[in-house]
């Protein structure tokens, strides 16, 4: 168990932690219910307060989880939920939230971001998320899945400089963000959120990473974790339904990366020499 979460810090000035839960694929089988829920509960006790969902995920099924795991805690919760693009209108995302508040039986989202970019104009989608700010329904809001360009749209925008995160698809696998779009957000102060960042289980296999990770008696999944949750101002949510991923995840936090290991992640997975296209899954 670690002693303490190291945070970073949002443009708003709150701190939060940079390790926290991700829920994608709970929820879809009842079966599985108590033992998500259990698992997101000691995820809470080792100090991952910050737990990512969505209206998207089983259709609001993950956010039911959630809400069963956070009952009687709410208040040492940071709570982050996502508003589908087709529901991004300036109509459509005050009904999807009180939709996502009632799954989630809260009375206010900590931050609201919209899942990916859509059709719905992103002043229409701002104006509704800071109408949501004015009347208590959400404390924060941010986007995901928002490329370099995307971004700086966003930032032009009246309200838009309030975003305060930005979701995207980051691991040792999946660099490409580190060419501009990482810098750009640092220089910005706006903290981008992994998701999926063991890869979908994927690194955990990764026979690169077994010799790193025997130099800190670890698992090829921890040496991949600790490496994002390194990045500055990266905050990785890796999703675990069992109570053993969790307390592996919880455990990459004590792993301290040497020059030695951090050279030898660039010569398995090289850093990005040219723009890619943001991935997402």
């Amino acid at each position: 168990m670690p002693s303490t979460i190291r945070t970073t810090t949002l443009p708003s000035g709150e701190a939060v932690p940079v390790l926290g839960q991700g829920t994608w694929k709970m929820g879809e089988d009842f079966s599985r219910h108590a033992d998500e829920v259990d698992a997101l509960k000691l995820g809470l006790d080792l100090g991952m307060t910050l737990i990512d969902t969505a209206e998207m995920y089983a259709s609001g099924g993950a956010e039911e989880v959630v809400a069963d795991a956070i009952a009687g805690r709410r208040d040492e919760v940071f709570l982050v939920s996502k508003v589908l693009p087709s529901n991004a209108s300036r109509a459509g995302v005050p009904a999807a939230c009180d939709k996502s508040l009632r799954h989630l039986r809260t009375d206010r989202i900590d931050l609201y971001l919209l899942h990916w970019p859509g059709s719905v104009p992103l002043t229409e989608t701002v104006e509704a998320f800071e109408a949501l700010k004015k009347a208590g329904k959400i404390r924060h809001w941010g986007v995901s899945n928002f490329d370099t360009h995307e971004m700086e749209e966003l930032v032009s925008l009246p309200g838009g400089g309030n975003v305060q995160s930005n979701q995207i698809l980051y691991n040792l696998s999946q660099r490409g963000p580190e060419f501009d779009l990482a810098p750009w957000s640092r220089q910005r102060g706006i903290p981008l959120m992994a998701y999926s960042p063991v890869d979908q289980g994927i690194l955990a296999r990764n026979a690169k990473l077994e010799a790193i990770a025997a130099r800190h008696d670890a698992r090829p999944a921890q040496l991949a974790l600790a490496w994002v949750m390194a990045q500055d101002g990266v905050i990785a949510i890796p999703k675990a339904s069992k109570q053993e991923h969790i307390r592996q995840n919880a455990a990459a936090l004590d792993i301290k990366l040497t020059p030695e290991d951090l050279a030898d992640f660039d010569r398995a997975f090289p850093p990005p020499t040219r723009k890619r296209g943001l991935q997402m899954i």
